[in-house]
């Protein structure tokens, strides 16, 4: 199926920032949860925010989908203003939140069948929409009973099979795959590339995961203490940083003078730890055999050679100076939002 990238009916950006802001008071304290975002996100782009819980992820998508306003600065939403057109923008949108969608005491199946006859959906249409994305997400077997009585992944699963029923033009996901197991993750992923690809829906969807983020977003914004501080492919990211060329040597010696020969490579950051050379450059696998090759004709052999390729993580320890990984258990920014 053709892609299709016009199903706002506009030809800019479906969503504009202008120095978008939010503010808390905690404790007689401001606490700055988005500092002055400016942001467009075209039709049909897939948008991740990548960055730790508390950065700012998903009090920024609350105030897209109107959940709550801004302190200051401007937001539109499929043309409309997040402010003063909120049902505007509710129409145009969907949204998957942190919290549980489906009231506990309902069946499963019996609030997909709601949510799609609440978007107009013919009975029958509505009926077999709810069987595709309990089939899809792996929750037929589940779905005859309360939602109380589902696990916590279960539950996960059902919230984003009840914010995509209506296929909407713009879909955000906030940390949607968050207690999900690998397989279900899978599915996730590809029912939200299907969405992207088969019917030019714009997503933008928060996230910790790095590995989701790299392999499902086109574009990734990476934002830390509510700013965003990257934005660009995750390939584009991580080639600008380079490749890491780890290499040991028989001494301390060695290494400085291996470092000296190394730091002759265009563009690279040299690190020298003991008899340890750490080496960072763009395409530094390429220029690592010649490297190698240079450096035992001058009497320093390698003795062990590692060629490890940027990771997103390496991303954001490279733009902060702290690892996204180790930021994965702090509080999150939804409970504060």
């Amino acid at each position: 199926m053709e892609k299709n990238t016009s199903r706002t009916g506009s030809s800019g950006p479906v969503i504009r920032t202008s120095g978008l802001t939010r503010h808390y008071t905690r404790n007689k304290q401001t606490i700055e949860a988005v500092r002055g975002l400016d942001l467009e996100v075209a039709a049909g782009e897939l948008v991740a925010f990548l960055g730790p819980n508390g950065a700012g992820k998903s009090t920024t998508l609350r105030m897209l989908t109107t959940l709550i306003a801004p302190t200051s600065g401007t937001a539109e939403v499929a043309g409309h203003d997040v402010v003063r057109e909120r049902a505007a923008v509710r129409r145009s949108i969907g949204y998957v939140g942190q919290g549980n969608a489906a009231g506990h005491q309902f069946r499963g199946r019996d609030e997909v069948m709601s949510q799609a006859r609440a978007h107009g959906l013919s009975r029958q249409d509505a009926r077999a929409r709810t069987e595709e994305l309990l089939e899809a997400f792996d929750l037929t077997e589940h779905a005859d009973r309360p939602v109380a009585r589902l696990s916590g992944g279960q539950r996960r699963r059902l919230d984003v099979a009840i914010g995509l029923v209506q296929e909407p033009p713009i879909l955000f996901l906030d940390e949607p795959s968050t207690g999900l197991d690998p397989q279900n993750r899978v599915n996730l992923q590809e029912q939200v590339r299907r969405l992207n690809a088969e019917l030019g829906t714009t997503i933008v969807l928060t996230t910790h995961y790095l590995e989701e983020a790299d392999a499902l977003a086109g574009r990734v914004i990476v934002i830390d203490h509510g700013q965003v501080i990257a934005d660009d492919s995750a390939a584009a990211l991580k080639s600008a940083l380079g490749d890491l060329v780890a290499m040991d040597f028989a001494s301390a010696d060695a290494a400085r003078a291996a470092a000296e020969r190394a730091d002759r490579v265009a563009g690279a950051q040299v690190v020298v730890t003991g008899s340890h050379v750490e080496l960072r450059a763009a395409f530094g696998r390429d220029a690592a055999p010649g490297l190698v090759a240079d450096l035992a004709a001058a009497g320093t052999p390698v003795i062990r050679l590692e060629v490890v390729g940027p990771t997103l993580d390496d991303v954001f320890l490279n733009l902060t100076g702290r690892s996204l990984r180790e930021n994965q258990s702090t509080p999150s920014e939804g409970a504060a939002a």
